[in-house]
């Protein structure tokens, strides 16, 4: 059970960073608008970035053109990867 947690949390922690860079590709690519969203590459990265960033597109809409949601949605798993990793560091305390 000891290792278990942090594997947990090591885990969580990776996914989220994974997550947070196709997060940040997505931005990056949006700033070109010849891009195609339909061919594959791009259209699977929309497919796995685009369900989160529509709750915080709901939250903030797009002011003047510019889309401020992944800022939010970024900030926001930074907060649980962080919160996480507290958890886990305190339960790890505990359990010695």
């Amino acid at each position: 059970m000891n290792s278990l947690i942090p594997l947990l949390v090591t885990t969580l922690a990776t996914f989220i960073s994974i997550y947070t860079v196709l997060i940040f590709i997505r931005i990056l690519l949006s700033w070109f608008p010849n891009v195609n969203w339909f061919d594959p590459p791009f259209s699977i990265l929309s497919q796995l970035t685009d369900p989160y960033l529509n709750i915080f597109r709901n939250i903030i809409p797009p002011l003047g053109g510019l889309d401020f949601s992944p800022i939010l949605a970024i900030l926001l798993l930074q907060l649980v990867q962080q919160a996480a990793t507290a958890a886990a560091r305190t339960v790890s305390v505990a359990m010695m």
